[in-house]
């Protein structure tokens, strides 16, 4: 069995203390790092790129069209396979799409790791994630990690949260906003195959979570079975 720490962190388009939430990516160490508004813009692949080596992560890079959705790795997993693809929104909404990365795991096989970052409006969520479920059907081992914008009781939530396809694996406390948690809108979800470790926290000075980003990071420890 493979072992792997998949976590998700929105990044808030660098607009807070980009240095130090890549501190805090350094003391989480995951292996696939879902993210979710990294900049999408002018200097945006600049941007993202130079995050990733304050990391020690790998990116694919190329996320045009991704709506500020991406996936670093460490050096632990291989990656074999990366994408990004857009989502319709409605002019002039803020643009959304996902991001794909399949890796090959030592001492496991292969996952599929999916990033998504779903709107504000409940309908967009629905309609988003039923497009993402169906692109990401016939993959697996799979994760889809990210910031929902919506609690376990919202229709887009239920929609992936099925147990026979993919069940909630991230931890129960809330990540935004990041200087007093209330919500828990960043999550981890994945396939059957994979069990879940028990989880191991971070030391992170409390007052660093709120200079890092508005969202607080989730992540939990995979085991990957052979191919």
């Amino acid at each position: 069995m493979g072992v792997v720490r998949v976590a998700s962190y929105n990044t808030r388009d660098f607009l807070d203390d980009h240095r130090l939430a890549a501190r805090i990516v350094r003391a989480v160490d995951p292996d696939v790092l879902c993210l979710q508004e990294v900049p999408r813009r002018l200097f945006g692949g600049w941007r993202t790129a130079r995050f990733a080596r304050a990391c020690g992560m790998a990116w694919s890079g190329r996320h045009r069209g991704s709506g500020g959705t991406t996936v670093f790795t460490s050096s632990r997993v291989r990656v074999l396979e990366a994408g990004h693809t857009r989502l319709p929104v409605h002019w002039p909404d803020r643009t959304r799409g996902y991001a794909v990365v399949r890796v090959g795991v030592e001492g496991g096989g292969e996952l599929t790791a999916v990033s998504v970052h779903l709107g504000l409006r409940p309908g967009e969520r629905v309609a988003h994630t039923e497009r993402i479920l169906a692109a990401i059907a016939r993959r697996g081992p799979l994760v889809l990690a990210g910031d929902l914008n919506e609690e376990a009781t919202g229709a887009a939530w239920r929609l992936i949260d099925v147990p026979d396809r993919l069940r909630l694996v991230s931890p129960a406390v809330p990540t935004f906003p990041a200087r007093a948690p209330r919500r828990r809108l960043d999550v981890v979800f994945a396939s059957p195959g994979l069990r879940v470790l028990p989880h191991r926290p971070v030391s992170v000075p409390e007052e660093a979570w709120a200079r890092a980003s508005d969202h607080r990071p989730t992540w939990v420890d995979l085991e990957v079975p052979p191919g």
